[in-house]
Parts: structure tokens; sequence; C-alpha cells
């Protein structure tokens, strides 16, 4: 059998992913300018100058975040499916590159939560033999998500062996 090496994966998750990590990042954003409002009301100094320069950092980081975070994490997630490996790099700050023999694999999940149907979009799951715990695959569109498990299924009951 020919030997894996961890290098970086083929395909590239969908686009529209970018849109769901955009929207994802908003919704945490908005839970931080509540504290934001919450302190404001809270708060009976009087002085409202700590909360518009903590406003201000807020508005400012939030707008970065939301316009960086989903383009960098696009560049970044990758995944690829051989027939001997299935190959995963993910994050943005933190970057992860995996490999999983296909002989490793024991399941193979599809998840999609409220926002990813919004979009169309799935998350494959790779469980295997690895203390190191499932590869993910974020932002794939859903019939590539299918044909992937569709894929790994069938490799996977083809492959000779426990998978431990």
């Amino acid at each position: 059998m020919p030997r894996s090496r961890l290098r970086e994966p083929a395909h590239q998750v969908s686009p529209r992913a970018r849109l769901m990590w955009a929207l994802s990042g908003a919704a945490e954003s908005l839970v931080l300018l509540v504290v934001q409002v919450l302190w404001w009301f809270i708060d009976e100094d009087g002085s409202r100058t700590p909360h518009l320069v903590v406003g201000v950092i807020w508005l400012l980081l939030t707008a970065v975040y939301l316009v960086v975070m989903p383009q960098w994490r696009y560049r970044v997630h990758r995944w690829e499916a051989t027939p001997s490996a299935v190959y995963t790099q993910t994050g943005w700050i933190a970057q992860e590159r995996r490999i999983a023999p296909i002989s490793r694999i024991q399941t193979v999940d599809l998840a999609r939560g409220p926002v990813s149907q919004l979009f169309r979009l799935a998350t494959v799951t790779v469980t295997t033999a690895s203390a190191a715990g499932p590869l993910k695959i974020h932002g794939l569109d859903v019939e590539d998500a299918r044909r992937l498990i569709d894929e790994l299924t069938a490799a996977t009951v083809a492959e000779p062996g426990d998978a431990t």
C-alpha cells in the first residue's frame, strides 16, 4: 500500500461558507454588544467615557473580525478524500492539518444545523480510532458532503480490517 503523507488537501470548502462564518461571527458579536449595553445601564458612576472607549474598540475589532475571519478561514479550510486516506486542513489563527487512513475510519457523519441549512452547507465528521479525535470538514456544499459520505462509506466497507 502506498504511504500517505501530510500535505495540503486539494479541495476548498464551498464559497458560501464565508457567509455562514460571517453570520455566526455576527451572532457572537451581538452577545458582546448586549453585555456592553447592560454595562451602560448598570453603571451608576455617571461617566460615559469608558463606555464610549470600549464601544469604539468593540466596533473596530468586530468589523475587522467579520471581514477578515471568514476570508481567512476560507483560504485555509481544505479537504480531500483519496482511495487511501482523508486529508483535512482547518482553522484560521491556529491551523491544523490531519490525515486519516481509510483503514482507520470507524464512522462518517453528516451534520446540518439551522445556519448551515440556510446556506445549503453541511459538516462531515470522520471518526477514527485516533486519540486526536474526529476529522471535521466544515462548510461543504450539501451535495458534495453527501457524495463524500457515499464514497467514504463504500471505501470503508471495502477495506479489510476492523478500523482499530
